[in-house]
């Protein structure tokens, strides 16, 4: 099963999935800061893409209370211990780039944190809203 998550969802996903018993030791999940590909086929890995892992998993944490791997637990302390995620994200190299580029729009939407409550599932193909 694939869910996806961000800033924007962080607390919904995490709540779904120890809603489902996922997180736990007979059904573990794997969070993937997922980044981007540049035109040339090589990762782009940022910031925000860090921050919104760790915020899933920190919410995760949260409904569980059971541990994380120190990968997992490496990123949800990222994301708790960052006071201004806005900040941090519109003055790090990618944010930087996009406001650069016109999208500081997209940047101030992509780090507006639980403001939705839907959880995407990909189904047959397609992302859908949990049930």
């Amino acid at each position: 099963m694939v869910v996806a998550g961000c800033l924007r969802n962080a607390s919904a996903v995490g709540r779904w999935l120890a809603q489902h018993r996922y997180g736990t030791l007979d059904r573990p999940v794997a969070v993937i800061a997922s980044g981007e590909r540049w035109p040339d086929g090589s990762l782009r890995p940022a910031l925000e893409d860090l921050l919104g892992a760790g915020a899933v998993l920190a919410a995760l944490r949260k409904q569980c209370g059971g541990p994380l791997s120190p990968e997992a637990a490496a990123a949800a302390d990222c994301f708790e211990a960052t006071p201004d995620v806005v900040t941090a994200v519109t003055s790090s190299a990618s944010g930087r780039e996009l406001t650069g580029g016109g999208f500081a729009g997209d940047v101030e939407i992509a780090t507006e944190l639980d403001v939705c409550d839907i959880v995407p599932i990909l189904t047959d193909g397609a992302f859908t809203a949990a049930g």
